[in-house]
């Protein structure tokens, strides 16, 4: 009776961690396509997070997955199995959403800039549309 309730405890503890879950294809994709133009964030270090995983939790902890790391701290040293995958996945995921949000940004900058000079007639419509164009393009992972 014990080992279920702590069976069922640490299933909870899981559960309400929000596991990393890995990069889909496309995202891996575009996390490479904005490596290559020079425009990835990396908060965390995919490598790191995996070696990371072989101390008691300390992959999921790298990647602020704290739920996720008392449990592989608790299951340590069985979790020396799956949290090394879980640190560098996790770092990943960091880096992905980081990049996205930065990306996000410096383009929503250039574009309200194109916007301004547009309105204050700097610029004619058509140097507008070209020059929107190439900012789409710059920050495009296609």
């Amino acid at each position: 009776m014990k080992n279920k309730v702590l069976f069922v405890v640490i299933m909870t503890a899981v559960l309400v961690s929000g596991c990393a879950t890995p990069l889909t294809s496309g995202q891996k994709q575009e996390l490479q396509a904005y490596k290559a133009k020079g425009l990835a964030v990396e908060e965390k270090n995919p490598g790191a997070g995996a070696a990371l995983g072989i101390l008691p939790g300390g992959g999921s902890f790298y990647a602020r997955e704290y739920g996720l790391g008392v449990v592989n701290l608790l299951f340590w040293p069985a979790s020396i199995l799956w949290d090394p995958m879980s640190g560098y996945q996790g770092s990943e995921s960091i880096n992905y959403y980081a990049t996205q949000e930065k990306v996000s940004k410096l383009k929503s900058k250039e574009i309200n800039q194109l916007d301004d000079q547009l309105m204050m007639g700097t610029i004619d419509n058509k140097k507008y549309v070209a020059d929107k164009r190439k900012i789409e393009e710059k920050y495009s992972t296609y």
